[in-house]
């Protein structure tokens, strides 16, 4: 009888101790309590991106407290009757963490304001009642993102460094859109001017250079052009987005002359530092005749056979005198995009190699980002 009376109360002790040891906490880490993040204002909490359960995952991750688990809040705060909802203030969680038996309470709030998203996190001391810390981070308005910019202020919080580029694709208007600060299924067309020289070389740069009379065009060989390019973005992975161009242009103008052209190129730019560089096929219109070198080397149009002796070998060349035809090229063109804001600064060079001489050429232009798709707004 009495060795089972000895057990029973072993039994008993032993139950006592594991259920205090279950609400001692970890031993050197201060006892904290976390109930929700404030997101009244705003709807950046979804059923797929829950913002307080993001943040209570986070918190326990970064193993800096003993945090009071989730379950045993919830048993705590239904035995004794605790109110805990809509509780941010100072005096409320003072008060609901002297009842939950903690050190340190974690609170915070995620709003949206303007084209912005404010992420703040508070780390309460119950025995001042003052906040101990706080950590306030703006980013971009990507609702979708709320978890990134979570652990981005979780870790700034707690002096946890960064990926410095996933900072900046969230925080920076000025970055180069990429699949971060622009998830949606909306791709980006940023269209405009374009403008700047090209410049002609070897047989191409003579026949330009010579009189009418001879078939050349009297015009220097290097010529200003003007044009527009539309631009469609149909990849945006990791660091590089892909993109289809379409330039129509005119080049000539400020000599009195009018040469159209048509350029299709597809293009990778890097969406860290801007940098790019495309390539495709370009169709010019141009005066063509059909003609022959004498033996000096003089040129003839196909008609003029007078006073030659010898059997002639035809050929078509660029004539001010013929008819308008199509003159293909290949181009490579590379160059750096700078940004202000929403404004696209283009900076281009490229090359376009030819049996009648290498072109080279210069372009700038700008223009505005915008977005085609149906983005809901927050």
């Amino acid at each position: 009888m009495k060795n089972q009376i000895k057990n029973t109360a072993a039994i008993i002790i032993l139950t006592l101790f594991s259920q205090s040891n279950a609400f001692a906490g970890e031993p050197g880490k201060s006892r904290m309590a976390f109930i929700d993040i404030d997101c009244r204002n705003t709807v950046v909490s979804t059923t797929e991106n829950p913002v307080t359960a993001l943040t209570r995952v986070e918190l326990e991750k970064s193993k800096q407290f003993d945090l009071l688990d989730k379950y045993d809040l919830e048993y705590l705060i239904k035995r004794d009757s605790i109110k805990s909802t809509n509780c941010y203030s100072k005096i409320c969680m003072t008060e609901l963490g002297r009842k939950l038996n903690v050190e340190k309470m974690f609170t915070g709030s995620v709003e949206v304001l303007s084209d912005k998203i404010i992420v703040t996190f508070r780390i309460l001391d119950i025995a001042s009642g003052t906040f101990e810390k706080v950590q306030v981070n703006e980013f971009i308005n990507v609702p979708v993102e709320i978890k990134k910019m979570i652990v981005i202020t979780m870790n700034s919080m707690f002096g946890v460094a960064n990926d410095a580029a996933l900072v900046t694709a969230l925080t920076k208007k000025e970055a180069f859109d990429d699949a971060i600060n622009n998830p949606y299924k909306l791709l980006l067309r940023t269209d405009g001017p374009r403008m700047g020289f090209t410049y002609f070389t070897g047989e191409a740069a003579t026949l330009i250079g010579a009189k009418r009379a001879e078939g050349g065009f009297g015009a220097q060989p290097m010529m200003f052009q003007f044009g527009y390019q539309f631009e469609k973005q149909y990849l945006n992975e990791g660091n590089f987005q892909a993109l289809f161009e379409f330039v129509p242009m005119v080049t000539g103008l400020d000599q009195g002359l009018i040469i159209p052209s048509i350029t299709l190129m597809n293009g990778l730019r890097n969406n860290k530092n801007g940098w790019e560089f495309a390539f495709g096929p370009t169709l010019s219109f141009v005066n063509k005749s059909t003609g022959f070198y004498d033996n000096t080397n003089k040129w003839h149009l196909a008609s003029d056979t007078t006073n030659i002796g010898y059997k002639v070998s035809l050929e078509s060349r660029i004539d001010s005198r013929g008819e308008l035809n199509i003159s293909p090229g290949f181009v490579f063109a590379f160059g750096k995009t700078f940004k202000s804001g929403k404004l696209n600064i283009p900076l281009n060079a490229y090359v376009i190699p030819h049996n009648t001489g290498v072109r080279f050429g210069f372009s700038f232009g700008f223009n505005a980002r915008d977005r085609y798709s149906t983005r809901k707004e927050y």
